[in-house]
């Protein structure tokens, strides 16, 4: 088969069947797109003629040319889960990934937002008293007080929103669904943001629109985000995904369980919930060099 036709069956695969989030799909194509774009170049165009010593070659290609670690590793995890995808429909018989290494990579501390840099979405004149504003307040709000990722907060609808019982209802990876609880402060910045949102003509039924109707973009949020979040914060990165972090991290500050976390984040292992604990002692260790007495005689 071809390599071309395969990918391009592998997507609507994942697209149609599996429900992968819009980000996934772009990530997952353009890293199939590359390797197929390579095995050209050498004269492979058969999923048949793929063996591992191309994966590896590309791979080694990518390291000289600059490529970072972890964009390599995405790449590989993209041809990972398309050649399991092959050998489950009988078009190949062997794991060509096997004998493919992924590179490791340092652990990496997530970046968060401040305590007194998030409070600041609470102010009463951060945002202008119209709809893109009031959908602006909501957006961060809501960002920080449920860790939700971007893609889930795009693809929200006004169904999602359960106001008898203050939840939300998300459709996270592998299309499960999950339950968050709101608070009734946030609730009632979601009635507000309806009642302006129910003077737009032809509106979406998507929760977060613009001012015409339309759904906002996942670019959008990222723009959203950096308009407000560089005001407010010094952060080393300012995207969606650090409310995310920020979210977790000041949970596990306050004394929340862990597993209760890996719920309200939707992460499937309880592993990947647990680098907010090296966040947290890292916390905990700045917060004794600025307030322990002892500390602060070293210091001097």
């Amino acid at each position: 088969m071809n390599i071309s036709v395969a990918i391009e069956r592998f997507l609507n695969y994942i697209s149609t069947e599996r429900k992968y989030s819009e980000y996934t799909l772009r990530n997952y194509s353009g890293s199939l797109q590359l390797f197929a774009n390579y095995c050209k170049e050498n004269g492979v165009e058969e999923i048949e003629e793929i063996e591992a010593r191309e994966v590896r070659e590309w791979q080694m290609g990518l390291t000289e040319n600059g490529t970072h670690p972890n964009t390599i590793r995405l790449h590989l995890v993209a041809l990972r889960t398309w050649f399991r995808f092959m050998r489950r429909e009988g078009w190949l018989h062997t794991d060509v990934m096997a004998k493919v290494r992924t590179p490791k990579i340092p652990p990496r501390l997530p970046v968060t937002f401040r305590e007194s840099e998030v409070e600041h979405l609470y102010d009463a004149d951060l945002f202008a008293n119209d709809f893109e504003g009031q959908r602006d307040k909501l957006l961060l709000r809501m960002l920080y007080e449920t860790g939700m990722r971007r893609a889930e907060v795009v693809s929200l609808t006004n169904e999602s929103i359960n106001f008898s019982n203050n939840s939300i209802k998300v459709r996270g990876k592998g299309n499960k669904e999950r339950i968050i609880p709101i608070e009734n402060e946030l609730a009632q910045n979601i009635r507000n943001y309806f009642a302006l949102k129910e003077q737009i003509e032809d509106v979406d039924e998507h929760l977060f629109v613009r001012p015409n109707g339309k759904p906002i973009t996942y670019a959008e949020v990222g723009s959203i985000v950096k308009r407000y979040m560089s005001m407010l914060s010094h952060a080393e990165k300012i995207t969606p995904h650090v409310f995310r972090h920020t979210f977790a991290t000041h949970l596990l500050n306050e004394g929340a369980d862990i597993s209760a976390i890996k719920e309200l984040l939707g992460h499937a292992d309880i592993h990947t919930t647990e680098i907010y604990t090296h966040v947290t002692r890292e916390h905990i260790k700045e917060t004794y060099k600025h307030a322990h007495p002892r500390a602060q005689k070293k210091r001097r």
